[in-house]
């Protein structure tokens, strides 16, 4: 392979663009989402022939932030959530006009270990956590991950190994009371 093969390569495709900020209303799951919309032409040139969610990092005014997903929108248009704690980083909300710079995302995605050995012991929890979407799975992950403390992150696995144990979903396990 020539060397200029071989760079194009490894050469990340990056786009940026200016954009206003937009919070869905009644829009189903989406509803109360904060969002920027990436138009078709924008997408194709980030991830060509693509129609699928993936995973982009990058740039809100000059704040970085990675592993975010594109949703696609139909007609090859995609939105990208922008997340409570991005709100927080950023200072971004609804009706502002930001500048951001995307770049696909291709880091691997590790599963917080504790948890997977935790899920291990038990046949019926880690069968069904394993049959879960992977983006699924990371709900879990990401939540037990961001605890601050270890006795938090202690709670919030005995949490989730409950709730696997049980089939519940992530967001059956968040809207369960605590007994």
């Amino acid at each position: 392979m020539r060397y200029d093969k071989i760079q194009k390569k490894f050469l990340m495709t990056t786009i940026s663009f200016t954009t206003a900020v937009y919070k869905f209303g009644n829009m189903g799951e989406k509803t109360g989402w904060t969002y920027i919309e990436i138009v078709e032409p924008l997408a194709q040139q980030l991830n060509p022939g693509i129609k699928t969610s993936y995973r982009v990092k990058g740039m809100m005014n000059e704040t970085a932030f990675k592993s975010v997903a594109l949703v696609p929108m139909g007609e090859g248009n995609y939105i990208m959530a922008i997340n409570a704690e991005m709100r927080k980083k950023t200072q971004i909300k609804e009706g502002d006009i930001i500048q951001v710079t995307l770049a696909l995302d291709n880091d691997p995605i590790l599963l917080d270990q504790d948890l997977i050995d935790c899920l291990a012991e038990n046949e019926v929890a880690i069968a069904y956590f394993k049959s879960l979407p992977f983006s699924h799975q990371q709900y879990y992950s990401k939540w037990i991950a961001s605890a601050k403390t270890f006795d938090t992150k202690a709670k919030r696995i005995a949490k989730a190994y409950q709730a696997l144990s049980r089939k519940m979903s992530y967001s059956d396990m968040m809207r369960e009371k605590d007994n």
